[in-house]
């Protein structure tokens, strides 16, 4: 798995150890959830503040 983090349009580089954290973290949480299917081929995430 890959993830990218844009924070204000600027992509910020993720080492391999902040990339498998992030990725596990968000992909645990998301397919936890009712509805989703298991083959998902991409997950996207904003938050604005």
């Amino acid at each position: 798995m890959e993830a990218k983090l844009v924070v204000d349009g600027e992509e910020v580089a993720l080492n391999e150890f902040v990339n498998k954290i992030l990725s596990g973290t968000i992909v645990g949480a998301v397919t936890s959830l009712r509805g989703i299917k298991k083959e998902w081929k991409e997950i996207e995430i904003k938050i604005k503040r």
